[in-house]
């Protein structure tokens, strides 16, 4: 299926996002709904000044009725060195996921524990990671996975003597406090 051969597909299916009927969307953007109904099956090319009213009515752009670029997948953005520990992004910067895979080093005291906003996953790969939380001191193995809420005081670091490497998941808070604290 070419590009424009979508913009059809992908109209009709904003609009029943919106619970609208041909009807709706029609009268809000001053276009017939026999139009519309044509440019939604393809029978009817599209072109800006059938586009522009309709994507405002829907609150989308009209790049958003076309299929995404070929872009490479791959994420490479930098691995931050922070307090003992490397975190390498695992999504793009324009990603709402903030994901990151964290290599905890062994350490001879546990660091401060923190309190900010937010929520945090975490999955075991490899090593021992230990976790304080609050007032629980707790060792999460490899193939273990733990959520919490970031305003209870937590700090994690490897156990052991082995480094420990993690997958974690932060929420926009999260990952500020994170990667761009300024170290102490």
């Amino acid at each position: 299926m070419d590009e424009l051969a979508q913009v059809g597909p992908r109209l009709r299916a904003a609009r029943q996002a919106r619970g609208w009927t041909l009807d709706d969307l029609a009268v809000r953007a001053s276009v017939s709904a026999s139009t519309l109904s044509r440019l939604e099956s393809g029978k009817r090319q599209s072109s800006l000044e059938l586009l522009v009213p309709l994507t405002r009515q829907l609150g989308i752009r009209v790049d958003d009725l076309l299929p995404p670029a070929d872009r490479d997948p791959r994420v490479r953005r930098p691995a931050i060195r922070r307090e003992g520990h490397v975190m390498v992004p695992l999504a793009p910067e324009s990603s709402s996921m903030r994901a990151y895979g964290i290599t905890y080093a062994p350490v001879d005291a546990p660091p401060e524990q923190r309190v900010h906003d937010g929520h945090e996953w975490l999955y075991v790969l490899s090593g021992r990671l230990r976790l304080l939380l609050g007032e629980q001191d707790l060792v999460i193995e490899p193939g273990e996975a733990a959520e919490f809420d970031t305003r209870v005081p937590h700090t994690m670091m490897a156990a052991g003597d082995e480094p420990a490497r993690v997958i974690s998941i932060f929420n926009e808070e999260g990952e500020r406090i994170h990667t761009r604290r300024a170290e102490g």
